[in-house]
């Protein structure tokens, strides 16, 4: 096993993929970990697709995440996680946001979304844990914290405890009031929750 997190973090421009991985280098290095992640690999404009390697540890020399090493990936939208599949590891796990956001590839004809992008991760072979966290984002009131909602999904898949990455993701908001900080508290507890329940459902 590698003493090295290798994280995976995919999805649609303007969900918030920079952000997500910046808030988990923060709370990877708040623990003394070194880390290194990637700039954006793709359009970062909204709409375009967006992707980002984190890797952290006690000495991490390439931000580069090889194919078949990740731990986790992070997905924002449920094809791009479909399309980045082939990064994880055999015991890795993907945590996937089911809502379909097509990206303008698709409108423009360039390429076909997939009809089922979470069943046929599960096809073939990928451990997959799947909640709709956009959903999730709406029943609190602003389609933003799904941002907040994924890394609530994330928290227990790392190796170090939820309410390092919790404290790291509030402080983002603490200038601007407690009531946001408070939506975001809520938010992420309810990625938590969401993941918690589907990973019940398939034990």
């Amino acid at each position: 096993m590698s003493d090295v997190t290798n994280i995976l973090v995919v999805g649609i421009g303007g969900q918030g993929v920079m952000t997500a991985t910046e808030i988990l280098a923060e709370a990877s290095i708040a623990m003394g970990h070194d880390a290194k992640k990637t700039e954006v690999a793709g359009m970062a404009q909204r709409g375009g697709v967006v992707s980002s390697h984190l890797r952290f540890g006690p000495r991490v020399l390439s931000p580069q995440i090889t194919p078949g090493t990740a731990d986790v990936l992070l997905g924002f939208e449920a094809a791009e996680g479909l399309r980045w599949r082939h990064m994880l590891r055999p015991q890795g796990i993907a945590l996937m946001n089911t809502a379909r956001l097509v990206p303008p590839v698709v409108e423009l004809g360039l390429f076909d979304y997939p009809a089922d992008p979470i069943a046929d991760m599960k096809a073939a072979g990928t451990r997959v844990v799947a909640f709709d966290a956009t959903s999730i984002a709406l029943e609190l009131g602003d389609i933003r914290l799904g941002n907040t909602v994924m890394l609530g999904a994330i928290a227990d898949h790392l190796p170090f405890s939820a309410e390092v990455l919790r404290d790291c993701v509030l402080a983002r908001f603490r200038r601007k009031g407690e009531k946001l900080v408070e939506l975001n508290r809520r938010a992420f507890e309810a990625g938590r929750a969401a993941v918690g329940a589907a990973e019940a459902a398939l034990a």
